[in-house]
């Protein structure tokens, strides 16, 4: 997914977010029904918009298990929702799927049944606290699994400091070995956020010197107004809230893509 970027492009990835999947704990008769529907107007709105892919999630009520592993009937729903997607958008959208909050395996699973092309990992090596329990990594298992499953092509975004890794005051030289971590256990690109602008654009610039080749993915923060700004030494961004207008978890809305995306490409090389 990464390996095809063209130097200078910035991939946009907008966040289809599913109603509750069948056996979690608020999921209501049709809402697997609406769900399909949903990620197929999603999907639409971002492809009209501009964006170059979506990231399905299961975000199911805000309730997660805080281990790998998780039901079956999450999985095949989300395996279904994703084809249904990919069978829509066609093979230049770029597709991932993510079952929250750390199940990589059951991930990688549904994305080899789809055809994705990557998913999202929130604590591919070492541990990091959630308000579900302690989440720790086991990248043994997920690239035993990977590799018996064929899904080396599915790339692994991986998060080490944003919205679901807890993180104190900026340490660069730990920040550097968390990179260096994901990286050695499969990772294909780096995912990070900080709230705070300026010390977001130094810790990308401190991933770039450090690992020159390695994508950097901005988990989150980035609006219309600051897209282009952000994205400035970044490769890509995951973007919800903003495509939906600050409704989390409603639709996407094609003219914010479009208004976001435009902000982008005017960084791009032409």
């Amino acid at each position: 997914m990464f390996t095809q970027l063209k130097p200078g492009k910035k991939l946009i990835i907008g966040c289809i977010h599913l109603l509750p999947l069948p056996n979690t704990p608020y999921y209501q008769e049709g809402d697997y029904d609406r769900s399909i529907e949903k990620a197929l107007r999603d999907a639409e709105a971002l492809i009209k918009g501009g964006a170059d892919g979506c990231l399905i999630q299961g975000i199911d009520g805000g309730i997660f298990p805080n281990t790998d592993d998780t039901d079956y009937a999450r999985v095949a729903c989300i395996s279904v929702i994703g084809n249904e997607v990919r069978r829509m958008a066609g093979p230049d959208f770029k597709v991932g799927v993510q079952l929250m909050w750390n199940c990589i395996t059951p991930s990688l699973a549904a994305a080899k049944a789809c055809h994705a092309d990557f998913t999202r990992c929130t604590a591919l090596a070492g541990s990091t606290s959630s308000r579900f329990g302690p989440i720790v990594a086991q990248p043994l298992k997920v690239q035993n699994y990977r590799r018996r499953i064929g899904a080396d092509n599915v790339a692994m975004i991986a998060e080490i400091a944003g919205y679901h890794v807890q993180q104190g005051g900026y340490d660069k030289a730990r920040f550097i070995e968390q990179a260096r971590d994901v990286l050695s256990v499969g990772a294909n690109a780096i995912e990070m956020f900080h709230g705070d602008e300026a010390l977001n654009e130094r810790m990308v610039c401190d991933l770039k010197e450090a690992f020159p080749t390695a994508p950097v993915v901005l988990g989150g923060g980035t609006n219309i107004e600051n897209a282009a700004r952000r994205l400035k030494y970044a490769d890509c961004a995951i973007v919800g809230t903003c495509f939906e207008k600050g409704n989390w978890g409603g639709d996407v809305q094609w003219d914010a893509v479009r208004d976001y995306v435009q902000n982008v490409r005017q960084i791009e090389p032409q």
